[in-house]
């Protein structure tokens, strides 16, 4: 079973994504203000790829900006492909929420 660790800082923070003690992959993102944070890159070890630990990830973050009333800005190519092809980030999608789309 994948267990989602978050680790929280000033700058910015991670999601690391760990099974029986290893590390599968994680996701680090930068805050651009008090309430949005952008994804810079999600990371999945080789081995772990195809077993849906990036989506894993991501739905940490996105749970953790709702339960925070953040948005995001999804820089990273995996984030930025997810949120586009999702309507169901666009109430915490930065981008979104601004161009009103």
């Amino acid at each position: 079973m994948i267990e989602i660790l978050h680790h929280c800082g000033e700058g910015g923070g991670a999601f690391h994504a760990e099974e029986d003690g290893k590390r599968m992959g994680h996701l680090s993102y930068e805050w651009s203000s008090p309430t949005q944070f952008a994804i810079m890159h999600t990371v999945v070890e080789k081995e772990y790829q195809g077993r849906g630990v990036a989506k894993s990830l991501l739905d940490a973050a996105v749970a953790f900006a709702r339960e925070n009333g953040y948005t995001i800005r999804p820089v990273c190519q995996y984030a930025e492909s997810m949120f586009r092809r999702e309507p169901g980030y666009n109430d915490i999608n930065a981008n979104k929420r601004h161009d009103n789309s």
